[in-house]
């Protein structure tokens, strides 16, 4: 039997289906039904990591666990929140899988706990130094850092096998929640009122999906990750999707320090007028800085692949118009 946490997920739907297509028990702990996938063949338990009782029993019997439960938000209010799932509650799901005799955790952060900066030219690896003081001004990518930490320490001291994967921003199909695809919707939309400075790495999420069991099965005890597929300054992302939509792109180029006065201006704005701006102060200082990422590691070691990002992005714009939200 194989756990999922947070199978019902952008990540973890894809993953499980991949399983049960392999002919896997699969497991999946969540905090909603997805009646697709208990249809498929997944049993699904209710609750969440910080709930001794239904990790408990999603636990009894595991030798194998890849966590994905998380949650997203980019709000400084939620840090404390973002600090209780993601640490917390990968110590509780690691505690719990000790008990029940698991032997390997795969868990699944991100390429931002570490490829991140404010250099154009750079490109990190899993061995760059910790970025901790553009992490402490993110509580996502902080909490996902200290996340990886407790996961490596605790798996050490309980003798469990701890592999951390960090993708990318993921991109593809079968993003229900926009956890990922917002910014590619507000191109569709024309939404996106100017050009950010910065640039980005995206990878598709059916072969970080697909790769998952070879961390599982060859991927080092106690190694990170990083999984990419391209790298691409912001202006050519945003140019290529709107390319591949057939609408206009976003006109206006702005450098990075005006990006970010102007949405803390417009969220002052907001504040006061009770309307949302299109991009928030947290958004705009990330989008002024630059994730471009090396995955030799997983290549040289493991054989890592990623397919053609203009199929990424093509599939991506089709999903979301097929969904209907464009």
């Amino acid at each position: 039997m194989i756990l999922v946490t947070g199978g019902t997920g952008f990540l973890g739907r894809h993953l499980v289906l991949g399983l049960l297509k392999a002919g896997e028990q699969v497991r999946i702990l969540a905090r909603g039904a997805d009646p697709g996938l208990s249809e498929a063949g997944a049993q699904l338990i209710t609750g969440g990591v910080l709930d001794p009782e239904a990790l408990a029993e999603a636990t009894a019997g595991v030798r194998e666990i890849y966590h994905l439960a998380g949650q997203v938000s980019r709000d400084p209010a939620h840090a404390r929140l973002l600090h209780q799932v993601h640490v917390e509650g990968t110590r509780a799901l690691l505690e719990a899988a000790h008990a029940a005799g698991a032997r390997r955790v795969v868990v699944a952060s991100s390429s931002g706990t570490v490829a991140v900066s404010r250099d154009p030219g750079a490109l990190l690896d899993e061995e760059a130094p910790e970025p901790l003081e553009l992490l402490a001004r993110w509580p996502y990518y902080l909490s996902k850092r200290y996340q990886e930490r407790a996961a490596l320490e605790l798996g050490g001291r309980l003798g469990l096998e701890v592999v951390i994967a960090n993708p990318s921003l993921l991109l593809g199909p079968g993003d229900l929640r926009l956890s990922s695809s917002q910014d590619v919707l507000r191109v569709l939309h024309g939404d996106l009122p100017v050009i950010p400075p910065g640039g980005l790495s995206f990878v598709d999420v059916r072969d970080v999906a697909a790769f998952l069991p070879t961390l599982m099965a060859q991927g080092r005890p106690g190694a990170r990750y990083l999984l990419g597929g391209a790298n691409m300054p912001l202006q050519r992302f945003f140019e290529r999707v709107a390319h591949i939509a057939e609408v206009p792109p976003p006109r206006l180029r702005l450098p990075g320090p005006a990006v970010v006065w102007g949405a803390r201006a417009l969220d002052r704005v907001g504040r006061w007028t009770g309307r949302r701006p299109a991009v928030d102060p947290v958004s705009a200082e990330m989008s002024a800085c630059y994730w471009y990422l090396d995955d030799s590691r997983a290549r040289t070691e493991l054989g890592w692949e990623s397919r053609d990002p203009y199929h990424t992005l093509a599939d991506t714009v089709s999903d979301l118009r097929q969904r209907g939200l464009a």
